[in-house]
């Protein structure tokens, strides 16, 4: 089949392109360029197309409507009215890449793919509002429309989540020089980093199970998640350092240590998706356990010079 991958090159794309030219797909990669084309036998196989993936761009809508594909992957999610717009015509099957924040705080977990509560974050809501429309939309039409929503995404060629919800890399030298962590008191929270190269397998997972994954929205994660503390314990166990876990006022962390509310998301809410139905109609079973896809986003920050 011809497929057409919007943000091949990025950090899932990365794994996902090459795993698509060696299923025997003819691939096309839309990139804006800022991503080097990783080496490799099948990135040389690949028709790459620059293009800047913009909120109404019809311009962009025409040069994704060129490619003719039959399967168009859109892993960055800026604007899926316009890619479906760009693409109806010739697109039989329309996979697009979410997130779980995009289902609001859990109520439950494991989590279900399904609307928990009111999402915190205007552009996670908008896009979420706009993939379930053009869900009814590509139903109506007799177009396959799949979701893939990831949680924290993690693994090789990311800074992975550290200490304090973000992604930085000097928190993780100060991990790995043994310097005190700080959370909340009581913490418990459930943490579920998710390797790249999993996410990838599950977008190609829905290419190849067309039927299956036709108007479903599916989880992809890990087997299971980490509580806070253990998050924590796991660096400790990849640097191979004690990282003592200070446990300050609940008030005073998030007032004064973690203000910035998608931050803190990660200690105030569980983040455990349940991957039933992705193992039921896609077969999926992840490759990497959170401490596996941890420790190879580590090692990728040392072969980087990051650490």
């Amino acid at each position: 089949m011809k497929v057409c991958v919007i943000g091949g090159t990025g950090h899932i794309g990365r794994f996902l392109t090459p795993l698509l030219v060696r299923n025997g797909h003819e691939v096309t990669v839309v990139t804006s360029g800022r991503s080097p084309v990783p080496p490799g036998a099948e990135w040389e196989m690949v028709t790459f197309v620059r293009g800047q993936y913009k909120r109404d761009d019809r311009q962009f809508e025409g040069l994704i409507s060129e490619i003719g594909a039959e399967v168009v992957i859109d892993i960055l999610g800026t604007h899926l009215p316009g890619v479906y717009r760009g693409t109806r015509n010739a697109c039989r099957h329309l996979i697009a890449c979410g997130s779980v924040w995009m289902f609001g705080p859990p109520k439950v977990v494991p989590t279900p793919p399904e609307a928990q509560g009111p999402c915190e974050f205007e552009g996670y809501a908008m896009r979420y509002r706009e993939m379930l429309a053009v869900k009814e939309q590509a139903k109506s039409d007799g177009v396959a429309l799949t979701a893939i929503m990831p949680p924290n995404i993690c693994g090789p060629g990311k800074i992975p989540l550290d200490n304090l919800g973000g992604r930085d890399a000097h928190l993780h030298r100060a991990m790995m020089q043994g310097q005190p962590a700080l959370l909340p008191r009581g913490c418990n929270t459930l943490i579920g980093p998710c390797d790249a190269e999993d996410i990838a397998r599950c977008f190609a997972l829905a290419v190849e199970n067309r039927d299956s994954a036709a108007d479903e929205v599916f989880n992809v994660g890990s087997a299971y998640a980490l509580t806070a503390p253990e998050f924590i314990e796991a660096y400790a166990r990849i640097y191979g350092r004690e990282i003592p876990i200070e446990y300050v006022p609940v008030n005073f962390f998030y007032r004064d240590i973690l203000p910035d509310k998608g931050a803190s998301f990660h200690f105030r809410h569980h983040m455990c998706p349940d991957i039933t139905k992705t193992r039921n109609k896609l077969g999926y079973e992840p490759m990497f356990t959170p401490e596996q896809t941890m420790e190879r986003a580590v090692q990728w920050m040392k072969d980087e010079g990051m650490l």
